[in-house]
């Protein structure tokens, strides 16, 4: 299991959103606690529509749009500090789970 706290900043100016300390680890996903910064608060609704979206059967577009705006505000460290280029993020209250990919993805 990935040893560590996983940091979320904000992509507008770096800002800590949160810490996420892992809790359960199932390939290829990360489960984990998130100890949300105040710099979180208004981001939060950008994760509650991805989050109500990715459960409902409007899995699609209307789903795709909210995780990039999501993509759009946030970006995701790993535990060496190192920004994680690819990544699949759910947050929902504080439970957070994840995918990620230490390469990015070709977009063509």
């Amino acid at each position: 299991m990935p040893a560590g706290d996983w940091r979320l900043h904000a992509v507008a100016d770096d800002a800590l959103l949160g810490e996420m300390t892992i809790y359960e680890y199932d390939f290829p996903w990360l489960y984990a606690k998130l100890a949300a910064a105040p710099a979180f608060a208004p981001l939060r609704p950008l994760f509650v529509e991805e989050a109500r979206l990715a459960r409902s059967d409007d899995f699609g577009d209307a789903w795709e749009a909210a995780y990039a705006r999501v993509r759009a505000a946030a970006y995701l460290v790993d535990p060496d500090g190192t920004r994680v280029p690819e990544f699949l993020l759910h947050i929902d209250g504080d439970e957070a789970w994840w995918r990620y990919s230490d390469e990015a993805f070709d977009e063509e």
